[in-house]
């Protein structure tokens, strides 16, 4: 799967990630893989809850099933590769970003609304991701790393999508659309207010 250079109009996210960030994860490799290792650990997990909380919604049930191994496979490549350098696996930080994406779910309001917002936030993870892999598989020195992220981009697209289709199929295309819009904006300020760390996936 190929990403042209408009991530925008691919993943429809407003602000690209300052080039700078790309040059400090190359400096702080232990740190990057470790936040990498917990954000996959974390995709894992977060799919466990919403297949328990919605286990009577089939299509997610088993559509998200074979992502939970999937991104634990995920965990446990980034663990091997810090392991082959001889790097080791840091403490797991707050996730800033994440936390700020979870501020702007609706808590109120009905099931559905409550539904869609935890797999837009989900998209929305998978989409940034996506993009900052596909960062650092083109401005890493390191020919082997950036074949490495390339393969991480080209899965995180795949999640993406799947989270849309997802919530198209229980909430209907038009409702969707609408409140993607509204994230795709909030996720913007976010980008805009955090600081540039080259020690953090996002």
């Amino acid at each position: 799967m190929l990403l042209s250079e408009h991530t925008k109009n691919i993943l429809g996210l407003q602000l690209p990630t300052d080039p700078r960030w790309v040059d400090l994860a190359g400096i702080s490799l232990e740190a990057i893989l470790t936040d990498h290792a917990y954000c996959e650990q974390k995709a894992a997990t977060t799919c466990i809850t919403l297949i328990q909380r919605y286990s009577d919604k089939e299509k997610l049930v088993y559509s998200l099933a074979p992502i939970v191994a999937e991104e634990w496979g995920h965990f446990r490549l980034v663990l091997n590769e810090l392991k082959k350098r001889k790097l080791v696996l840091g403490k797991q930080r707050k996730d800033e970003y994440v936390n700020k994406l979870i501020e702007f779910q609706k808590k109120g309001g009905s099931p559905d609304d409550r539904l869609l917002d935890h797999l837009l936030t989900m998209a929305m993870i998978e989409a940034r991701s996506c993009e900052r892999f596909k960062r650092l598989s083109e401005g890493l020195q390191d020919k082997y790393m950036s074949a490495f992220y390339r393969r991480f981009m080209e899965s995180e697209a795949g999640h993406y999508t799947l989270f849309i289709e997802l919530s198209e199929t229980y909430l209907g295309k038009p409702k969707v659309r609408k409140r993607w819009k509204e994230w795709l904006d909030h996720e913007t300020v976010i980008m805009k207010d955090l600081e540039i760390r080259g020690d953090r996936i996002h």
